[in-house]
């Protein structure tokens, strides 16, 4: 019965001490309240202000901004006067009437016999008369024909070269051949005892005859010594197998420069 009577004494109090109220707490809430209202007044008032405020937007003076240069400048436009073109009338060629011919009438008993010529009766004999083919003698005239070397269907053959088969082959071998001659039987030392300096050149040209001999030698250079010994070395060549063209034997046309050094 105790245990009841406690049980029921603690009860009661908890049940005071939920029910009684804090005066704090009711401060609180209402100053909440109240702030809450402020702020929204206050909100309020600025969105109002910011719609009542002016701003004063500034434009401009571009009249005043602008410089006004007072030079002034005057163009003067010539006067273009149009000039109308001149069409020239076409020429038309008149025609030119003629008088028409007008045919006289010649009578029959007219003499025009007068204007014909007079022709003989018998045929004229011919001073030149015809020759008959028979009797003509075509005579042949051999003429030497010399033609150059770089230009005979086929050049002439040095001995020793026969074993070459074209022209290119032979012209190598001839010129092989008259060059190493040369170089054994010129005297170099004729420069040196004529006085000479420095390099000798003697143009020389021959023929290549029908028969293979050479002929016809001529020779040019700085000493008449000099062009001398140049005909005698030329003249030691020895004879060859003539060139040909068209399968005849042709004379040809040969140059040859000898050229040496004289150190004095």
């Amino acid at each position: 019965m105790r245990n009841r009577k406690e049980s029921h004494s603690s009860i009661r109090q908890n049940a005071q001490a939920v029910k009684k109220p804090h005066k704090h707490d009711a401060n609180l809430q209402k100053n909440s309240t109240l702030y809450f209202q402020v702020g929204l007044i206050v909100c309020l008032l600025m969105a109002y202000g910011l719609f009542e405020m002016k701003f004063e937007t500034q434009i401009p003076n571009l009249a005043s901004d602008f410089i006004v240069d007072d030079d002034t400048y005057s163009i003067e436009i010539p006067l273009i006067t149009p000039v109308k073109p001149k069409f020239e009338e076409p020429v038309v060629n008149k025609a030119v009437k003629k008088k028409a011919s007008v045919i006289k009438e010649v009578p029959d008993d007219t003499d025009i016999a007068k204007d014909i010529l007079d022709l003989p009766d018998e045929p004229i004999e011919d001073k030149n008369p015809p020759v008959n083919p028979d009797d003509v003698v075509v005579v042949n005239i051999d003429e030497e024909v010399t033609l150059p070397f770089d230009f005979v269907e086929v050049v002439p053959i040095y001995p020793g070269c026969e074993k070459s088969k074209n022209n290119l082959e032979r012209k190598k071998c001839m010129s092989e051949k008259i060059n190493k001659r040369i170089q054994r039987k010129f005297n170099t030392d004729l420069g040196t005892d004529l006085g000479l300096n420095g390099k000798q050149v003697i143009q020389t040209q021959f023929k290549i005859d029908k028969t293979g001999r050479i002929i016809d030698v001529k020779t040019r250079g700085t000493h008449p010594d000099l062009e001398k010994e140049a005909q005698r070395v030329i003249g030691t060549l020895p004879e060859m197998i003539p060139g040909k063209q068209q399968n005849k034997n042709v004379s040809v046309m040969y140059t040859l420069p000898i050229v040496f050094q004289v150190h004095n």
